[in-house]
């Protein structure tokens, strides 16, 4: 028997009404056993006891879209429409892209998430197994699929779905089940509808969840109802993409039917602030899709549209931006803006009884801030400070299934100056190709 035990930290729980308490918590093995404002009652002897003074404790971060290996093209091109931004800079340097780009990638994507307390991703790209097996060496969770762009021949299509399928097939449940795994066809304008519907085929075959970009622009829109008749949420229906777990990335343009639609189909939307505004994208109605009863969650999408994957920074646009969209200073609360990453994202991935809060019973995947630091005072309320104060920097400490992987701010599984000293490498040989 392994126990952990947090002697008298802050805590931000995300259950129930009390948004703060000064307590404990007991781990043993991957769980949750006790929370409380009581020390606990039965502590195994030779427990590992941390003193929680100074510290907040909450769920870890989850975000729900992104790309990791981009880590790498960070800052490559900027200020560009998102079409001009895909087709003329990033994919012809992804098309450079070898093994060890997206091996290097993956980590350095890794090791910003983990030491901004992101503890749960998810990842579309290609070369998956080098992506997972990155994931399986840092201790952290993951939602990974191959994601697949059809523009291309039928045999080609035919090759990426294949490869799809095994990596689902291969990954789901490794990495101590951290890994889990998704099939994801790029998006309703790269991906012809029969080829999405092959999708959808094997999604029921393998009993995996799908997802997808949609409706990310306004071009993107009219180009699907000049192409197939109807906007990108019909679409999808029709060709039964929502009849399988499902959530889409950024739905930013979306009309009321539509918000009504993803609700009845219990499609969730992976809110994307800071690369939708960055690419000009525009502002998702998140207000209106949670009022709708749609489960939204945050995601960076990748560190060459964001350019940081600090998801407290997804947090507070969250909290800010449909504020001033909206003229409605209520639109997104703070506790609001901090659950869209928390239990958002556990709704999202379909693991509300898992992940998201610290509660007995639940996956001990849990950060801790240090808040003995100027912006957090005076101590009015710490889920405001978290929100409209803190920053990734803040976090000290982080643990996944009960197993502590940063301390001190460093990450205990990676080796960061190798990874570092090796990204600048590959960007450099990447540009001189």
């Amino acid at each position: 028997m392994s126990q952990l035990w947090i002697d008298r930290g802050q805590f931000v729980t995300m259950d129930g009404p009390q948004e703060v308490f000064e307590g404990h918590m007991l781990i043993e093995q991957d769980r949750i056993i006790y929370i409380g404002e009581q020390p606990p009652e039965h502590v195994a002897p030779d427990a590992q006891r941390i003193s929680g003074k100074g510290l907040l404790f909450m769920p870890g971060l989850i975000n729900t879209h992104g790309h990791a290996a981009m880590s790498l093209l960070r800052g490559y091109s900027d200020d560009q429409v998102l079409q001009v931004w895909l087709e003329q800079k990033m994919w012809p340097m992804e098309g450079r892209y070898e093994q060890e780009d997206t091996k290097v990638g993956t980590e350095l994507a890794i090791l910003e998430m983990l030491k901004s307390g992101t503890t749960t991703f998810v990842d579309m790209y290609d070369r998956m197994d080098t992506v997972a097996e990155a994931v399986e060496r840092s201790g952290m969770r993951a939602w990974l699929a191959r994601g697949v762009i059809g523009l291309c021949s039928e045999q080609e299509q035919l090759e990426k779905l294949e490869e799809a399928k095994r990596f689902a097939e291969q990954w789901n449940g490794r990495g101590e089940g951290r890994i889990h795994t998704m099939l994801s066809p790029h998006a309703p304008y790269t991906c012809p509808p029969a080829f999405i519907e092959q999708f959808v085929k094997a999604a029921h075959d393998l009993n995996v969840m799908l997802h997808t970009h949609m409706s990310e622009t306004a071009a993107e829109v009219e180009q699907n109802v000049r192409d197939y008749g109807c906007r990108p949420p019909e679409h999808l229906d029709k060709l039964g993409f929502f009849s399988m777990p499902s959530f889409v990335a950024h739905a930013v343009h979306l009309n009321d039917e539509e918000i009504a639609l993803l609700a009845e189909r219990g499609v969730a939307v992976s809110h994307n602030p800071a690369s939708n505004l960055k690419l000009a994208s525009g502002v998702a109605r998140v207000p209106e899709l949670l009022q709708a009863g749609v489960h939204v969650s945050l995601g960076t999408d990748s560190a060459a549209s964001n350019n940081n994957l600090d998801l407290f920074d997804e947090i507070r646009l969250a909290a800010l931006i449909h504020k001033g969209v909206s003229g409605d200073p209520t639109a997104v609360p703070a506790i609001a803006a901090l659950e869209l990453a928390t239990l958002g994202g556990a709704a999202t991935l379909g693991q509300s009884q898992s992940l998201g809060r610290l509660q007995a019973g639940m996956k001990a995947d849990f950060i801790a801030i240090d808040i003995d630091q100027p912006h957090f005072y005076p101590r009015t309320s710490l889920v405001s400070h978290l929100v409209y104060a803190a920053s990734g920097r803040d976090v000290r400490h982080v643990w996944v299934d009960g197993k502590q992987i940063v301390k001190d701010q460093i990450c205990l599984q990676l080796d960061e100056e190798r990874i570092l000293a090796e990204a600048q490498q590959r960007f450099d040989a990447l540009l001189a190709k």
